[in-house]
């Protein structure tokens, strides 16, 4: 809600340099050097500004991403029942995981839930799965893929493009599309400009060559995954058709349970085209209800 109040003041025209302040010289000096010195060193530190004397400018970023690999309660990123299928044997905890803790929003403290609760009962999991499935012999032509792909990139010809500009390009699009609000026109938007970004991905030159400690070739490869991840989130918000928790749509304002009380799944297809699904939310304790004040 705060959030969603700042951005409001930002985009008609209330905004300081696309931030607003946050002041709080009310609190007195001592008060924010002892139960705000992390705040207050970070402000210092990186914008040079002494919260105890002046505001900070702030706006709403991105931190944690909700969604992830689905898996079930144990860290499996397949389903035991057969009803949302997965791949056998792989296991997946903390943020790249969707363990479904989270809902339409992310509470705070949940990022520990999920690191250090899931974190265990994935890794236990995961170890009894070992245990108990035979070894298998892989083919060496696994590795020697992975090898032809990585010299691909150290061996394509530099066009003036960078790793560095295509990412900020990337994180500007999904900020501006994809941030706080969103809309249809916004949201195909980005679609278009994250697969054209795409596109320069497949050509984009790593011009430092080394094989040892090569940052550059890490942070080229780190690009692709990011890539798919933005499709993904793109894709899964023009689907859902309503606004839920941090997944708000200027054009469809209201939760519509009868239709979106439901989880999204996104699949990367053979072709490289992502396919839709959507699994059935589990009631328990607590249904869900409208978030009033």
């Amino acid at each position: 809600m705060v959030s969603r109040s700042e951005q409001t003041e930002i985009n008609e025209g209330r905004g300081i340099n696309g931030c607003v302040h946050l002041d709080c010289r009310h609190l007195g000096e001592k008060f924010i050097k002892e139960s705000l010195s992390q705040v207050w060193e970070e402000a210092l530190t990186f914008n040079n500004i002494d919260m105890t004397k002046e505001p900070l400018p702030i706006r709403p970023g991105m931190h944690y991403q909700m969604g992830g690999i689905k898996t079930d309660n144990d860290g499996r990123c397949w389903d035991v029942s057969g009803g949302w299928g997965g791949i056998r044997g792989l296991f997946a905890a903390g943020e790249a995981a969707c363990v479904s803790v989270h809902g339409g929003n992310r509470l705070g403290a949940n990022s520990l839930l999920d690191t250090v609760v899931y974190g265990k009962r994935s890794g236990q999991a995961a170890s009894a799965f070992a245990k108990e499935t035979p070894s298998k012999d892989f083919s060496s032509s696994v590795a020697a893929r992975d090898e032809d792909m990585i010299k691909s990139l150290l061996n394509r010809q530099d066009n003036k493009d960078s790793v560095a500009a295509i990412r900020l390009e990337m994180g500007t699009t999904m900020n501006e599309h994809l941030a706080v609000f969103r809309d249809q026109n916004g949201m195909e938007t980005a679609l278009a400009k994250i697969r054209s970004l795409r596109d320069r991905f497949k050509e984009v030159p790593i011009r430092s060559k080394g094989r040892i400690f090569n940052t550059t070739l890490i942070n080229a490869m780190e690009l692709g995954f990011m890539l798919d991840c933005a499709e993904a989130i793109v894709v899964s918000a023009l689907y859902r058709k309503e606004s839920r928790g941090a997944h708000v749509r200027l054009d469809f304002r209201d939760r519509d349970d009868e239709n979106w009380l439901k989880h999204t799944l996104i699949y990367r297809q053979l072709s490289g085209d992502p396919k839709m699904d959507t699994l059935a939310v589990r009631m328990t304790q607590w249904e869900p209800k409208p978030r009033v004040y």
